[in-house]
């Protein structure tokens, strides 16, 4: 690791070759996104799924087992120092809770759905970015993603350990949010969703903006626009993943995309290949 704090790449590879068994004094938190690949930490060979977390320790051996070559193996590496770690444990415990976990009970992998991953990717990518750019306040700003991405990892993985029990008088906000998120993609509105849970639609309306300050079509679309940036991430093509992010046309997401960040999908794609590109490069330098 170059910093003495913490450092964020992203790899994609062809035809790699196998990497022998090595050990890090800090660490690493892997994101696998895609290939035939699993990880031997110590003795132990763990299969992976695009989704998956591993989070190694330092001073535990490990390597990448790679079976099929012909496939491209992409993947986030984010490493951290443990004085940095211990600087963030000062802050809350709170960011030490999947750390503890691997390095007392050896849990090395995590699985996330897709959409909780696509989220984790965003955060990533603004992290990269800020990493990228020269603007005032950039030390700062790196700081704030940093400590983000490391506490909303360690709140996913404790909240799906001590699942927490829905009782008769859950909030119906909370229940709504979720049910909204799992079925993102699909045909939605606030009639189909006040049909599922049997309610006036006027009254779940009411709820929901007194929670969140916004309708629920507005949540809809700005999480729909958030799920097609994390497609295009992935080098998606506009006219598929529109749709696949469930708008039902190209007039009404242009509107949308446009409204909420200011320019047009087609001039986010250039923005997000130029990225790309100065990646590359940097990685080659």
């Amino acid at each position: 690791m170059l910093s003495k704090d913490f450092e964020i790449y992203y790899y994609s590879d062809i035809h790699m070759n196998a990497t022998g068994s090595h050990t890090h004094d800090y660490y690493e938190f892997y994101f696998f996104v895609n290939g035939d690949v699993s990880m031997m930490i110590g003795d132990k060979e763990y299969p992976l799924s695009p989704g998956d977390l591993v989070l190694i320790p330092p001073f535990v051996p490990h390597y990448a087992v790679i079976h099929n070559t012909d496939i491209y193996y992409q993947r986030f590496v984010f490493w951290i120092s443990k004085d940095y770690c211990n600087q963030l444990l000062r802050i809350s415990p709170a960011y030490g809770y999947i750390m503890q976990q691997a390095s007392v009970n050896k849990q090395y992998v995590y699985h996330f759905d897709r959409i909780a991953f696509n989220a984790i990717q965003s955060k990533i990518f603004n992290l990269i970015q800020e990493i990228h750019q020269d603007r005032y306040g950039k030390t700062a700003k790196i700081q704030n993603y940093v400590s983000d991405l490391v506490l909303d990892l360690n709140r996913a993985i404790y909240e799906a350990e001590h699942p927490i029990e829905f009782k008769e008088n859950a909030s119906l906000y909370q229940n709504l949010i979720t049910y909204i998120n799992a079925h993102l993609t699909d045909d939605i509105s606030l009639d189909s969703i006040a049909a599922q849970f049997y309610l006036s639609k006027y009254h779940i309306s009411h709820v929901f903006k007194d929670n969140l300050g916004i309708s629920i079509k507005q949540y809809i679309i700005k999480q729909r626009l958030n799920l097609f940036k994390d497609y295009m991430r992935q080098n998606g093509e506009i006219g598929k993943a529109y749709l696949q992010c469930g708008f039902a046309n190209y007039s009404s997401f242009y509107r949308d995309f446009k409204n909420e960040f200011g320019i047009s999908p087609n001039e986010y794609k250039q923005q997000i290949e130029k990225e790309s590109s100065e990646l590359v490069t940097v990685r080659n330098e």
